[in-house]
């Protein structure tokens, strides 16, 4: 029988023992922190009807789907989480307490081109509010909150959550008699950090018709900047000319006005009139997250309020906020800017024993009570020689190794060796529990990520 060459297919991540652990305490670390906002953890299938995730249809989602038959079955991988979400609050609307808040980290698939950094399968990490016919503007300024919480929680400061309000950019191109091209002309916007003011200016004049005077006109108005104090009285310039302008800078106010209340310093959140995200999907605050030391990155983090979640499923308006975090490329961003912290303790066991003899009774015990200790426990039992042994405790990082012989068995002690810093002493059972349970308590005060 011919073998075959194992791969694993274009756009997919598959990451080594250590690399998987330190992803895991990076989703730990953003579901605490969803957590402590009161966000119920949800769940929904990857697999979904075809009609279900193709609801609003068409565009690049509908060439980017991952779609197949089963039978009579017309099934579809999810693309996202906010479609299955939307279904879910539809479908079970009389059992769930609104507002609604739920976060979810799952897989998504896109069968898009494969770039660096970009995956076809991948986790998103995402929260959401939603709200019964109405929801409070606080939970627009609570966001950011989160935001943070997960940043920092992660071990990063040099980051800035960046905020606007759709509704100001709306108002404004009314103002200037662009109110049907403002969805271009706000997707167009949205890429200025990527190719600049004059592209920008370009595409809005030869693509879409937009006069030169008013292009400089929304280019003076995005380009406004200082404090998010300045920037609002700015604002206030033009207050009382649109109606939905005004809207936009009395929810833009609010959330600038509770920010610090929810624990974000003013270093990390400032206003920024060019944030406008590009999905028509949202209607009034918005929010952009990404790393000062590395802008080349671009956002992070990004989400902001939509009017009506599950406008395809049911007749019941749901007005909704909520944030994604592009969980697999944030861990490749992390990975390639070496801002992973390497001297986590990332080992599958906090401790190894290695029976000295032939029986391992005692080294059953010895594992059973260190586990009633809260510790991982390994017993290497393979018939290999002692340096083979030692090379899998270096290979798998495992802290902590513990000879059992004869000697120690009677003198109801074990030998302890610190793998880092080669220390090693014989000590009763409960004193080794104890000398290990502190060494480990340093290893996991540490954060995943370290700040560069």
């Amino acid at each position: 029988m011919a073998k075959i060459k194992p791969y694993t297919l274009s756009g997919m991540m598959e990451l080594l023992p250590a690399e998987q652990i330190l992803m895991d305490q990076i989703m730990d670390t953003i579901r605490r922190s969803y957590a402590a906002f009161g966000f119920t953890a949800l769940d929904t299938p990857l697999i979904e009807s075809s009609e279900i995730l193709l609801a609003k249809g068409g565009g690049e989602t509908e060439k980017q789907i991952y779609r197949f038959e089963k039978g009579d079955a017309d099934l579809s991988l999810r693309f996202d989480l906010t479609v299955p979400l939307a279904k879910y609050v539809a479908l079970h609307y009389n059992d769930l307490a609104f507002p609604f808040k739920r976060y979810q980290i799952g897989k998504v698939y896109r069968g898009e081109r494969v770039q660096r950094g970009r995956y076809r399968e991948f986790y998103q990490a995402d929260i959401d509010v939603i709200g019964d016919g109405k929801l409070s503007i606080m939970n627009d300024a609570e966001i950011p909150a989160v935001i943070y919480t997960v940043f920092s929680g992660l071990g990063l400061s040099n980051f800035k959550i960046r905020i606007n309000n759709r509704k100001i950019l709306t108002g404004l191109y009314r103002m200037l008699g662009l109110e049907e091209k403002a969805g271009d002309i706000m997707r167009t916007v949205d890429k200025l950090d990527k190719i600049g003011a004059e592209t920008v200016k370009a595409i809005l004049m030869d693509d879409f018709g937009v006069p030169a005077e008013k292009v400089d006109q929304i280019i003076g108005f995005i380009s406004i900047t200082g404090s998010n104090a300045e920037v609002l009285e700015a604002l206030e310039a033009y207050r009382g000319k649109d109606e939905t302008f005004d809207t936009g800078l009395e929810e833009l106010a609010t959330v600038d006005k509770y920010i610090e209340g929810f624990g974000v310093p003013r270093e990390n959140f400032a206003i920024d009139l060019t944030i406008a995200r590009g999905l028509d999907y949202y209607t009034g605050t918005v929010y952009e997250t990404t790393l000062l030391n590395h802008p080349e990155v671009g956002s992070v983090c990004s989400g902001g309020r939509y009017d009506n979640l599950a406008e395809y499923y049911t007749d019941k308006p749901l007005p909704g906020v909520g944030i994604s975090i592009g969980l697999t490329r944030l861990f490749f961003v992390l990975n390639d800017q070496k801002m992973l912290n390497e001297s986590m303790n990332t080992a599958p066991a906090d401790v190894l024993i290695l029976p000295m003899t032939q029986d391992y009774s005692a080294a059953v015990a010895l594992s059973t009570a260190l586990r009633q200790n809260g510790l991982r426990v390994q017993i290497y039992a393979e018939q290999k020689k002692f340096k083979a042994k030692m090379t899998y405790a270096d290979k798998t990082g495992i802290p902590y190794v513990l000879f059992l012989g004869e000697d120690e068995i009677a003198q109801n002690a074990v030998s302890v060796k610190d793998m880092r810093t080669g220390e090693q002493q014989t000590l009763k059972t409960e004193e080794a529990a104890a000398l290990i349970g502190e060494g480990l308590a340093k290893l996991r005060g540490q954060a995943p990520v370290i700040d560069r």
